[in-house]
């Protein structure tokens, strides 16, 4: 039996002829935090229509909780909370009432609407009516709302989308609690790499409608190694000591910038240079972004 709480096969959606989203295979497991990445258009919503029962597969399958969504809909999706695009509520009932509607419908515990509003930390906003909340209490909101029902597999379209810092910040710190806090499996997609490197813990890229990434933060940064830059007396002296041990390394009359420098090799560096008598000032090592490898990988695709 496969280890993934989530997994699809082939995945596939075509409109109008074109394939939207093409021979997708997710891979996510239990605890994890996925982000799903891509450029706008790429086609992370049509994937997650389609993993919520929203939107049908032209060819390929879709396993959670082990089971095959197509034969077993209902059982499934009663573990599964989502927030895809806006929230939906009603502007003139409170955020308790707000809850109270859809906690009919779930039939479960009226305690429920307490705890989920804590966890969001609204509950001393229970009572406002909605629609004076801010943009980042409404996403809030439906975030609680989705966390009604005890899902054990969250997934959040684009939750960020049109925050200000502040609440991309909140919504950012109350997903990276959600798995140990609550044993809740979280997919969230988004655009926003610079996020998805704060919070996720293993990543899919999209571009086009086909994956062309999926593993581990760590393994898609290793895909460009880190850089050091120095700070040194006699750059210029410096910069032929190490070219001339077989340092990758260049110079820009001020610096020295080593390419592909990991810590092994940033301390070798030093005890080198200070060998040969020359001062180190300042070391700084610089990783490369998600943004920068994205970009990489997908030929400059998409405005990120």
């Amino acid at each position: 039996m496969s280890s993934w709480i989530l997994e699809t096969e082939k995945l596939t959606k075509t409109l109008g002829g074109k394939a939207v989203v093409n021979d997708v295979k997710l891979q996510i497991g239990k605890g994890d935090i996925y982000g799903f990445l891509g450029p706008n258009g790429a086609g992370k919503t049509t994937t997650i229509r389609m993993l919520l029962g929203l939107a049908k597969p032209t060819h390929g399958s879709i396993r959670i909780f082990g089971k095959e969504l197509r034969k077993e809909r209902l059982a499934i999706l009663r573990k599964v909370g989502s927030l895809v695009e806006y929230p939906s509520y009603y502007g003139h009932l409170s955020a308790e009432e707000n809850l109270e509607t859809v906690r009919r419908l779930l039939d479960v515990p009226r305690t429920r609407i307490g705890e989920v509003l804590d966890m969001v930390r609204l509950t001393s906003e229970s009572k406002r009516p909605v629609k004076g909340f801010s943009l980042g209490m409404k996403q809030r909101l439906g975030i609680a709302t989705a966390l009604l029902g005890q899902p054990e597999l969250l997934i959040l379209d684009e939750p960020t989308n049109g925050l200000d810092p502040a609440g991309i910040l909140e919504i950012r710190e109350l997903i990276k609690r959600m798995p140990e806090e609550l044993g809740v499996t979280v997919v969230v997609s988004s655009h926003l790499l610079s996020e998805m490197e704060q919070m996720a813990t293993r990543v899919g890229i999209i571009a086009k409608g086909r994956m062309i990434f999926q593993d581990s933060i760590q393994s898609l940064q290793a895909k460009a190694p880190a850089k050091i830059r120095l700070g040194v007396s006699e750059p210029e002296s410096a910069w032929r000591m190490l070219l001339s041990a077989g340092y990758q390394a260049d110079w820009d009359r001020s610096r020295l910038t080593v390419n592909g420098a990991n810590d092994h090799i940033a301390a070798a560096i030093v005890s080198s240079l200070v060998r040969h008598d020359f001062e180190v000032y300042r070391v700084e090592r610089e990783g490369a972004s998600l943004e920068h490898i994205f970009l990489d990988m997908t030929g400059g695709e998409g405005s990120l």
